[in-house]
């Protein structure tokens, strides 16, 4: 395999790894809400509907430039989290299996929609790995402009969201993330750094978390650039990578003991 040097274009790769980190800024502090909510495939589901708030957005014949697909992702990603939040209040037994079969409807809806589009297979690519690679900076300023309000608002409840506001906000975040990097990677970002450091507490583990992240964008960013594979993909796997490797780190490690032994002593 051939090295691609020469990839290593500073004008690509910081705007990729800016938006790299906008999206780990909000993803990781709901990462580990989902995790510990144990609906892990919501933000699979949520991101798949503000896809196909996109696709019915283009199938309209709205400019994938303007301002309206944006709202069109938003609106549906907010209608499936207010439909989320309500199935949560009714059967919070069966919220799990109601939210992966929202995920197929989305995910099939928007095959249906691109079943007569010439280009619909590279739409749907763009959809699900992403175009990191070519985002500007330009675009950059409304997702950072959003994660910082979502990121105040956080804070000021101080990570208390329950209900129809948790499910709000969290359709928000994944509004403005999957059209960045797509629906695995919003996925990876919310999910591995915060299994990768469930053992922990408090600002420690959010400290763990944004490095796992933060160290596996900019290795899959870089390796993509030189191996010339597909960077989406590529930062998935190193995220996960990165995951596995702070397993080594002695505060994880001893985190993720004490949580065994404690779960183990309560049984």
């Amino acid at each position: 395999m051939t090295l691609n040097v020469a990839g290593l274009d500073l004008s690509i790769l910081g705007p990729a790894c800016v938006a790299g980190l906008i999206v780990l800024s909000t993803h990781v502090p709901l990462g580990t809400q989902v995790l510990s909510r144990g609906i892990i495939f919501i933000d699979l589901a949520i991101a798949q509907i503000a896809g196909l708030g996109v696709i019915l957005a283009q199938f309209l014949g709205v400019d994938e430039a303007s301002w309206g697909v944006q709202v069109a992702a938003a609106i549906a990603a907010l209608a499936g989290a207010g439909l989320l939040a309500w199935t949560d209040r009714r059967w919070p037994e069966y919220q799990e299996p109601l939210i992966g079969t929202l995920f197929a409807l989305a995910a099939t809806g928007g095959l249906l929609l691109l079943a007569n589009n010439p280009q619909g297979g590279e739409h749907l690519k763009d959809l699900l790995v992403g175009q990191i690679l070519w985002v500007s900076y330009g675009q950059l300023v409304p997702a950072a402009v959003l994660s910082a309000a979502l990121l105040a608002f956080m804070g000021w409840r101080r990570g208390e969201l329950q209900g129809l506001l948790f499910y709000a906000l969290f359709a928000l975040a994944i509004t403005t993330s999957v059209q960045l990097v797509g629906v695995y990677l919003v996925f990876a970002s919310l999910i591995i750094p915060a299994l990768a450091t469930a053992g922990m507490q408090g600002k420690g583990r959010l400290v763990a978390a944004y490095a796992v992240g933060a160290l596996g964008y900019a290795i899959g960013l870089v390796l993509s650039a030189v191996l010339d594979l597909p960077s989406g993909a590529l930062i998935v796997w190193m995220l996960a990578a990165c995951g596995v490797l702070a397993q080594l780190v002695p505060a994880v490690r001893d985190a993720h003991r004490a949580r065994r032994v404690a779960a183990h002593a309560g049984d």
